[in-house]
């Protein structure tokens, strides 16, 4: 298991020293935020992406993928009655699944809660209908560039539409392509979901649904800020033979995003070593 930072929490340094950064503090690699890269990420050249690569890969890291990934450019959503809107904001999604490819990245994490909304006077089915198609195209595009597209379930205080793992299950079935899948945020279902995470994590997991997982305490906060215990969501991840990343992503910055991700490092390296000497092999050579 890699364990990889979200890169918005750095956002206040220059992206090479976000590398630099998070490779001093042991992680893995950066899930980005295609939206610190750019007004309109879409749009980077080859030649841009080459270098973000680069610098990522200097530092010792890899990109293990993308999210919040329609931060940018603003006024999209897939919901919107509007049709021009969906279309534009389709095409984005498409572009950014080329880009995570061309960083190196396997997975892509469809959080985005503002752009998948219900709108005024709309309907929550007609909401689900227009994300449904989205994904279908978006499944399409992670497909011909031979990465997974994951579908976030987010908390009721964040959006309507997908907030538990059976729903995005069920919308992930109804598409049926094998590029596009659903993940675990330890927030958001902390909040929402009835089962703890380890359970969840029992009893997801086999279906090969579950691409990704994002750790962060219900409080927003980075892991070991809060009550959740990680420990057993790290064994049960093992349990199950997981293989794919971990992105650390807190959204409440204590005491600033440096800070944030240099407490998530130091406790999640504490939770591995934990592991390892109870048996669960967890590998320790990074956090």
């Amino acid at each position: 298991m890699r364990i990889a930072l979200c890169n918005e929490v750095l956002a206040g340094m220059p992206f090479e020293r976000q590398c630099e950064f998070a490779a001093e503090l042991g992680y893995d690699g950066l899930e980005i935020a295609p939206f610190t890269l750019s007004d309109n990420p879409e749009q980077l050249s080859t030649s841009e992406i080459a270098r973000i690569r680069r610098s990522v890969e200097a530092a010792g890291l890899v990109v293990t993928g993308l999210h919040w990934l329609l931060v940018k450019p603003a006024g999209l959503s897939l919901t919107t009655p509007d049709a021009g809107v969906r279309a534009r904001t389709q095409e984005v999604l498409v572009r950014l699944t080329g880009l995570c490819a061309e960083l190196g990245g396997a997975v892509l994490v469809h959080g985005s809660p503002n752009q998948r909304n219900v709108h005024d006077g709309e309907t929550h089915a007609t909401a689900m209908a227009r994300l449904r198609d989205a994904l279908a195209v978006a499944a399409q595009a992670a497909g011909r560039n031979g990465v997974t597209y994951c579908l976030e379930p987010l908390s009721r205080h964040e959006t309507s539409v997908v907030n538990t793992i059976a729903e995005a299950a069920e919308l992930v079935r109804e598409v049926g392509n094998p590029h596009l899948r659903t993940m675990i945020d330890c927030s958001a279902a902390g909040l929402t979901e009835s089962q703890s995470i380890p359970a969840l994590i029992d009893l997801w997991m086999p279906t090969g649904l579950i691409a990704h997982v994002q750790v962060n305490d219900p409080n927003r906060r980075a892991p070991g800020q809060g009550e959740m215990q990680f420990g057993p969501i790290f064994a049960a991840l093992e349990r199950h033979g997981y293989t794919g990343a971990i992105g650390v992503e807190p959204f409440d910055y204590r005491p600033d995003g440096p800070g944030a991700a240099a407490f998530a490092a130091g406790y999640l390296r504490g939770v591995r070593e934990a592991l390892a000497r109870s048996g669960n092999h967890v590998p320790k050579d990074s956090v």
